[in-house]
């Protein structure tokens, strides 16, 4: 969801206010600021990496490395300017050498160091996100398999407080191995030859890709305008929640 936000230039006016000085503040409630939650489940040990959209966000340094079974919390960094966090974090898969040199990945590759990300979007599964503080609709989060698939992901929503029968805050991403529906043509290995992941070749069309993946998993994005279909459960909001859980599943 894109905002185009207009700022007019008018005249200041200065007004002297009326209010005593000893009345006391308006007690307005604190925006909350949110966490995710990395769990790995995969089998695998991956690499947390991410990415953010072209509007100030800032990106992530210090993300963590999971063997599988931990787990790991960042903050998202929306309480300060520019008051929003909209980006991805993914599973960076068969990495091997040394963070700042010779750090590269089999799969979700994303430069040479082992805790951030210098290149942007990559072919891997997606956790999406838009943490906006002057959104009252925010945050809005998803699962994208729209550049491929390589790790099934799930985002759950954390201490949600959803309306009665809403479908916000509902878990997204679906905990499935899709690789075995993955159509022959989209079949792919990483750059070490051996992780396997199912590239999608046209992002912007339904394709035998997408028809497959979605099929298994409605609640992923397959292809990009996949929100404009009918009846689509591609995206979801929470309004009310700390945070979100997002988990790696296995591959097996």
């Amino acid at each position: 969801m894109k905002k185009i936000l207009a700022v007019l230039l008018t005249p200041v006016l200065f007004l002297v206010s009326t209010v005593p000085v000893s009345a006391a503040p308006l007690d307005l409630p604190a925006a909350t600021v949110h966490t995710v939650t990395f769990v790995n489940q995969s089998g695998q040990t991956l690499w947390v990496g991410s990415s953010v959209n072209a509007d100030n966000s800032v990106n992530f340094t210090g993300l963590p490395r999971l063997d599988n079974g931990q787990s790991a919390t960042v903050t998202i960094p929306e309480g300060a300017w520019p008051n929003h966090w909209r980006g991805k974090f993914f599973g960076r898969q068969g990495c091997t050498g040394q963070s700042g040199s010779t750090f590269k990945c089999a799969v979700g590759d994303c430069g040479p160091y082992a805790d951030r990300c210098t290149l942007g979007e990559q072919p891997t599964s997606l956790a999406e996100f838009n943490f906006d503080q002057n959104d009252g609709l925010a945050p809005w989060y998803n699962v994208s398999y729209v550049n491929a698939f390589a790790v099934p992901i799930t985002i759950r929503a954390n201490n949600a407080q959803a309306p009665p029968g809403s479908p916000e805050c509902e878990p997204m991403g679906c905990p499935e191995n899709l690789l075995p529906y993955c159509p022959q043509a989209n079949k792919r290995v990483g750059t070490n030859g051996v992780t396997p992941y199912c590239l999608n070749l046209n992002r912007d069309a339904r394709t035998p890709y997408s028809d497959a993946l979605s099929s298994r998993c409605p609640k992923a994005y397959a292809w990009s305008k996949q929100d404009a279909e009918q009846g689509n459960q591609t995206v979801r909001q929470c309004r009310n929640c700390t945070g979100f859980t997002v988990t790696f599943h296995s591959m097996a």
